[in-house]
């Protein structure tokens, strides 16, 4: 006799493998290495950081550093330490760092899979959650 009861169902959730934080590419993680090879300081590292600004609301800042804050997350990508600090990861998550070459100019580059729009002059974002205060689009 075939069973007419409601069977459960049972529904599998492919797990997704957690986003890294950042990565480099080859290409900025070479030039960096490039940048700090005269460096003595083993945490020698780079920071990366979002603050308000440009016409989107939300800009990149990066730099090198001597060595990481209390308040920061420390990420080895490509052999590179990365420091991001707890304001910023939100933004950061899952964004790649490149470093480009071309005619037009050289320097790094933030490929941010949080960003829903950037503005024209390509130098600010904003995010799904946070659009961020606009501001004048300068470099």
């Amino acid at each position: 006799m075939l069973n007419t009861e409601p069977q459960p169902i049972s529904i599998v959730t492919p797990v997704q493998p957690e986003l890294p934080m950042v990565r480099l590419t080859d290409a900025a993680a070479s030039k960096l290495r490039e940048l700090t090879a005269e460096e003595t300081n083993p945490a020698i590292g780079l920071r990366i950081y979002v603050y308000s600004g440009g016409c989107s609301g939300f800009r990149y800042g990066m730099m090198l550093e001597d060595q990481p804050t209390a308040d920061d997350l420390t990420v080895e990508a490509n052999g590179i330490r990365v420091y991001v600090d707890g304001e910023s990861t939100q933004y950061l998550v899952g964004s790649e760092i490149d470093y480009v070459d071309t005619l037009m100019g050289a320097g790094f580059t933030v490929n941010n899979p949080n960003a829903v729009s950037a503005c024209g002059c390509g130098s600010s974002f904003r995010t799904a959650d946070s659009a961020g205060s606009p501001h004048a689009c300068s470099h």
